[in-house]
């Protein structure tokens, strides 16, 4: 399978990444590059995007990334560094790229930022475990 077809085929039961509205918008071997719109239901008491929405953004991203050269990934440690705080209606980019991948593990570095002025919002690290699995 191509890297679009093993993410189109995650996508299909991937009903979280729906309800987030993530769009591909490229996916190679080791990055994968999304957008979504925060949406008012995504936000939390003081009006701004709950971190959990940019956090599984970026899960996405990783997931997507690291499944593409075709071998099943899940991540077994993440971190997310919030930069700059988001309102609905802002429209957000997610640039996953492989830091280094081995038989077993692979590391990832997911930038999300703003499509409007460029501005990064988050900074996200994800480590998988790369499974025996193919696709």
């Amino acid at each position: 399978m191509t890297p679009q077809e093993i993410v189109n085929t995650m996508m299909a039961k991937d009903y979280f990444s729906q309800w987030l509205g993530i769009e591909i918008i490229e996916i190679k071997e080791g990055s994968s590059k999304l957008k979504m719109t925060v949406r008012q239901e995504m936000l939390n008491g003081f009006g701004i995007a709950h971190g959990g929405i940019t956090y599984s953004f970026a899960d996405s991203a990783l997931a997507f990334a690291s499944n593409s050269h075709g071998q099943k990934a899940v991540s077994v440690e993440t971190s997310i560094s919030h930069t700059i705080s988001l309102k609905a209606d802002d429209v957000i980019i997610a640039e996953a790229s492989e830091e280094y991948c081995s038989n077993k593990i692979g590391i990832y570095t997911i930038k999300i930022y703003k499509a409007s002025d460029n501005s990064v919002v988050a900074l996200f690290k994800g480590t998988v475990y790369r499974t025996s699995k193919v696709w």
